[in-house]
């Protein structure tokens, strides 16, 4: 990020991972990310309900799709999407041009500190993008203050990791039998915001009202097949093989490629997700 983007310092290793190897992945993948999570898109714009005329704030937008998507059903207002990422944004705005979306604009920013007009948007949405933030009080009470009053929240979050498939069966093979420690409950993470009672707190301290969670299941999809699979779960988790040896390393790629032929189906290699689509009102 330039010099001139503020980044809250509890968010800053977030910052280097996301706008450096990790997003540049992402953006390099775009649609096959956008395709893993696309069976949820039709409850998410549901629960988002944009109208013509709504200004709309996309909250860690990625490359943009669902900001696209918010932007075409406020053809007569707007969408801003904003992220981490220098080059998911990138992507981002070459797709919106390509797409003839012209309502759409995309700001390289830490939603958390970011000095976002107040009360100038009428919903945020943020589809998987609101788990990483290291004070999410503070966050969500900076996104709160960007919407009128009255105005909506709607997150798309991850259920905790016993409902999604996908996550316990690429850890456990990459692990080769090693414990695998994730993240202590509640901090910066997937499922950071997987505790319906953890999401009502901070959101309730954040200055938000009826906070409601509506659980979604679907399969999610990770490639043509198995092969296919293999080459972008190791491109995107292939971290975790880093201090394995020879042996263990050969190891974790043969489980990781039996789980992953186990969940071949005619649409491809698909695994169990649960999600919450959180709802909630600005005081």
């Amino acid at each position: 990020m330039s010099s001139t983007d503020r980044v809250d310092p509890a968010n800053a290793e977030q910052a280097r991972a996301w706008d450096g190897r990790e997003g540049a992945y992402w953006a390099e993948h775009a649609d096959r990310f956008d395709r893993a999570i696309s069976a949820y898109r039709t409850h998410f714009l549901a629960a988002a309900d944009v109208s013509p005329a709504d200004r709309v704030l996309d909250i860690g937008c990625g490359t943009g799709e669902t900001t696209r998507a918010a932007a075409r059903r406020a053809s007569g207002g707007r969408a801003l999407g904003v992220d981490l990422s220098a080059a998911m944004l990138s992507v981002a705005r070459r797709r919106a041009v390509a797409e003839g979306v012209h309502n759409a604009e995309f700001v390289q920013a830490d939603a958390q500190v970011h000095a976002f007009p107040a009360a100038s948007f009428d919903v945020a949405v943020s589809r998987t993008g609101s788990m990483f933030f290291a004070d999410p009080v503070a966050a969500f009470r900076n996104i709160g203050g960007a919407l009128r009053p009255g105005g909506r929240l709607v997150q798309l979050v991850w259920q905790e990791a016993a409902g999604n498939e996908w996550f316990l069966a690429f850890t456990q093979a990459l692990a080769a039998g090693r414990p695998m420690a994730g993240p202590p409950p509640g901090a910066p993470g997937p499922f950071s915001l997987a505790d319906p009672a953890r999401v009502r707190a901070v959101l309730g301290a954040a200055g938000f009202t009826d906070v409601r969670l509506e659980p979604h299941s679907e399969a999610m999809w990770f490639g043509a097949d198995a092969a296919d699979a293999e080459r972008f779960t190791l491109g995107l988790h292939g971290w975790m093989l880093d201090g394995l040896d020879e042996e263990d390393r050969r190891r974790a790629i043969d489980d990781l490629r039996a789980t992953l032929t186990a969940h071949e189906t005619d649409e491809g290699v698909c695994y169990a997700s649960s999600v919450w689509i959180v709802q909630a009102a600005r005081a």
